[in-house]
């Protein structure tokens, strides 16, 4: 009798934790996004939209130098957006006539999908200038399917005259995704639960290991790049925009083979302490698949971000590469 109640009593303890959790939970995922900093409203306000399909497309075209021809187009990583280029943007314009950069699918103040680098161009008229890329992470991805479509001759293609990568997994084989990553790329059900649960906190211990320890990122800074991934609840589908680590498998031989077939000059800015690309299994298998690359290997404590731990460095030595044909 006194177990029996016991355990009555214990049904009734739950159901009144469930009934309190559920207006807690319903509340929590529908927290609004964070509050632009005044940095990153500035970002937003100088750039502009183009629709695609349907979709709001975000992108940043600065004019620099009067009278060269040459353009630069970026390409940013996973998670963030095309704010990760803010510290080298003025840099790259004192270099270039036309700085572009976008937010890819899902990212920052775009929405969703597709390979829209070369819808961006047609719109603003560049399709059939010659393009240089500079490519990091997930961009580095973009960057290969672009390079293939070039080198297939395709109507409609960029015609690209440079690339240069920076710490992206373009080896399958030698790319160490971070355990949340894992979790959310082959979760199954679990995958959109998570990316519901997930907040700033999660995401702010989850990046900054893959920064180097001499240069994280302030807790202002990380803000950003979360605000970025809220905007237009961009986190709700980072599960399904981490499948490109998969199709990065699939396409080794598309996208490897493009690199190593090409004639155009290709360059590859290297942060060392990368634990996503570890050195030096990473820089070895490249030099030994892309002989004919360039490699800059910035400072030992640089990591997976170079171009925001070092920016002059990254500058530096992407200025070396452009100047050097």
């Amino acid at each position: 009798m006194v177990r029996r109640d016991r355990l009555r009593r214990m049904r009734e303890w739950w159901v009144q934790v469930g009934l309190l959790a559920v207006p807690l939970l319903a509340a929590y995922l529908h927290i609004p996004p964070p509050q632009l900093s005044p940095a990153l409203h500035s970002w937003k306000s100088s750039g502009k939209f183009f629709t695609y399909k349907g979709l709001r497309i975000f992108y940043q075209d600065s004019v620099g130098v009067v009278g060269s021809p040459e353009i630069v187009v970026l390409l940013h990583g996973f998670p963030t957006s095309s704010y990760d280029w803010y510290k080298i943007w003025e840099g790259l314009t004192l270099r270039f006539h036309r700085v572009i950069a976008l937010d890819f699918l899902g990212f920052g103040f775009s929405d969703k999908p597709a390979s829209i680098v070369e819808a961006l161009l047609r719109h603003l008229g560049l399709q059939s200038r010659r393009i240089n890329l500079l490519s990091h992470d997930y961009g580095d991805t973009v960057a290969q399917e672009l390079l293939y479509r070039f080198k297939q001759n395709r109507s409609g293609r960029l015609t690209i005259k440079s690339l240069c990568l920076s710490n992206g997994g373009i080896f399958p084989e030698t790319h160490r995704p971070l355990l949340l990553q894992k979790l959310l790329k082959d979760g199954g059900m679990l995958s959109p639960i998570l990316t519901r649960l997930m907040n700033f906190f999660v995401f702010s211990r989850g990046l900054t290991p893959v920064f180097g320890p001499y240069t994280r990122p302030s807790e202002s800074e990380l803000w950003d790049m979360w605000a970025g991934i809220r905007n237009n609840d961009g986190n709700l589908v980072i599960d399904s925009l981490l499948q490109y680590i998969n199709q990065r498998k699939k396409f080794r031989r598309r996208w490897v083979g493009a690199l190593a077939s090409v004639s155009i000059p290709i360059h590859f800015i290297y942060g060392p302490l990368d634990p996503v690309n570890p050195y030096p299994e990473f820089l070895e298998l490249y030099r030994k698949t892309l002989p004919r690359s360039t490699v800059s290997i910035l400072d030992d404590h640089i990591s997976h971000y170079p171009q925001l731990e070092d920016p002059m460095g990254f500058l530096n030595a992407y200025m070396g590469f452009i100047n050097s044909f």
